[in-house]
């Protein structure tokens, strides 16, 4: 009974490191778009890294909360979605889910006996998902942002959505793929099932 203890709260204490690391990780920024959106210093790897570790329960709940602290750090994003609709889904797509996703590595890297392998795809696939609730978020919440541009004056709002965040998910998605094969490389226990 003392090791059960014992494992959940230092997995617990685990996953307060991973989501400060990200935290402050998310304030390296790289690139920023101009309304939301940026390339930084491999902020969602230390989530990712928590599903791989301590499975996709453990990974969610750490990416959600961490999703609850950056809406915390600037609710400005949310107070701009306009009417109380739009700041549920802003919520959601923007936050909530967005993080959250990172929390599923665990189940897109279970299916490889390559560990390695898995590491890269359970990046890309939750980079992926990620980019998918980004691109939802901008396409039914922020689309009226495209008259902003002159080059996504004539889009449609699904396409403006797609390239916009495409920009700097893109990046992301790369850095944190090239990232967390590198770490894994270089510290293969740190990524071994607790």
């Amino acid at each position: 009974m003392v090791n059960v203890r014992y494992s959940k709260t230092r997995t617990l204490v685990e996953g307060a490191m991973m989501i400060a690391l990200s935290t402050v990780l998310s304030m390296v920024k790289l690139f920023e778009m101009p309304y939301g959106g940026t390339v930084t210093l491999l902020s969602m790897l230390p989530l990712i890294m928590m599903s791989m570790r301590h499975g996709t329960k453990w990974g969610l709940f750490i990416a959600f909360v961490h999703g609850v602290l950056q809406i915390l750090q600037d609710p400005s994003t949310v107070a701009a979605a306009g009417n109380l609709t739009a700041q549920v889904g802003c919520v959601l797509l923007d936050y909530l889910l967005a993080f959250g996703v990172l929390g599923l590595a665990a189940l897109f890297a279970k299916p490889f006996s390559n560990r390695l392998l898995g590491v890269a795809v359970a990046a890309f696939g939750t980079c992926a998902l990620r980019f998918v609730c980004s691109f939802l978020s901008g396409w039914l919440l922020w689309g009226s942002y495209k008259d902003y541009y002159d080059w996504a004056k004539d889009l449609p709002v699904w396409l403006y959505s797609f390239v916009y965040n495409i920009s700097y998910m893109l990046p992301e998605t790369i850095l944190t793929i090239v990232g967390a094969v590198l770490l894994m490389k270089a510290m293969p226990k740190e990524f071994e099932r607790r």
